[in-house]
């Protein structure tokens, strides 16, 4: 049985936890967790292969194991120390933001001063910022997790099945627009307008299932003041609990994706479906959901549905459309193809 670290002391618990999901019964490959504090305190679970972590211990935490393979999934700060990991053990390292992982020292020098000033400073002066695509050049494979990104260079590693529950039966069409509210990642305005204008006599609840903050907070409750009784809406002014978010995705009729094509990273541009993933493709996988994403995302999913002008007709449509998601993504097709990967990195 080979065996694997998997690292995340940074940012991503749920791309964390999707792998431990999908590996769980693996009778393969053994793995051990390395989270940081805050990393484990959003996990489901906590099993006995799973250890508490930070910068400054992990590299004598490897040092005491022998693995086949070293798994990073998140590099966005403590370079140094990843570039040490790189350049001692065999290690593939997951990437989020594909220019980012590709920008040149001069990019990142002038990024530096255009937003989140002290804390670029630090993770310049303290972290080695500068040197943070050199880590990606050093690992042994890059990868990313939606297959529309890989490349020679990247190797997509599949982890997200879709887990089989009940259908809820709803009176009327919930529309659940998954991921924090904010107008930087997501055409939020675009969702407000179609809202405040829905002339329907039917029934719909839209779910904005993330963070809500700030103005987008503001005029949420601004919305809901001035709404018919056929249309409700629900939002979150704290962070949504896990179990609120399983509830309401398996609740949903239809997901609503409003993405943003062009976002930033670090202050350098990056664009949704080419490179980088957005978690909704995640959230449609996970719940078996069809959802509906702009006009102008790449994807050749069939599940991914091209917004169009009547969306609220569209959404009437796909409450009553079925996609086999057990044909391609149950588990045991899913875990299938992510130890080939695995395997194949070994």
């Amino acid at each position: 049985m080979k065996k694997i670290a998997y690292i995340e002391i940074d940012t991503h618990a749920e791309i964390a936890q999707a792998f431990m999901n999908i590996m769980k019964d693996s009778s393969d490959f053994a793995v051990d967790y390395y989270f940081s504090e805050r990393i484990r305190n959003r996990m489901e679970q906590n099993d006995e292969n799973v250890f508490l972590s930070d910068s400054s211990m992990i590299l004598d935490q490897l040092g005491s194991e022998k693995y086949d393979l070293i798994i990073i999934g998140t590099v966005h700060r403590y370079f140094n120390t990843f570039s040490a990991i790189a350049r001692k053990y065999d290690t593939a390292i997951i990437v989020h933001n594909i220019n980012f992982s590709q920008s040149s020292k001069w990019s990142l020098l002038k990024s530096i001063f255009k937003a989140d000033i002290i804390y670029r400073i630090k993770l310049w002066w303290k972290e080695g910022l500068l040197q943070s695509s050199k880590v990606y050049q050093k690992a042994k494979r890059l990868l990313v997790l939606d297959e529309e990104l890989s490349s020679d260079q990247r190797i997509f590693l599949p982890l997200f099945y879709t887990e089989i529950f009940e259908k809820t039966d709803n009176n009327l069409t919930i529309i659940v627009i998954p991921g924090g509210v904010s107008q930087k990642r997501r055409d939020y305005h675009h969702v407000f307008n179609v809202i405040q204008d829905l002339k329907t006599q039917e029934k719909y609840e839209f779910i904005f299932l993330g963070k809500a903050q700030g103005n987008e907070l503001k005029q949420l409750e601004k919305l809901s003041e001035n709404l018919p009784e056929n249309i409700a809406i629900q939002y979150f002014s704290d962070r949504v609990s896990n179990e609120n978010f399983e509830e309401w995705m398996r609740k949903a009729d239809v997901l609503w994706c409003p993405i943003q094509q062009k976002t930033e990273f670090f202050s350098l541009e990056e664009t949704y479906g080419s490179t980088k993933m957005t978690g909704n493709l995640g959230d449609a996988v996970a719940y078996g959901k069809m959802a509906v994403f702009p006009e102008n995302y790449p994807s050749k999913l069939e599940f991914i549905i091209p917004e169009k002008q009547d969306v609220i007709s569209q959404f009437k449509e796909l409450k009553n459309t079925q996609f086999d998601f057990q044909k391609t993504y149950n588990k045991s097709s899913v875990q299938e193809r992510l130890e080939n990967v695995l395997k194949s990195l070994i």
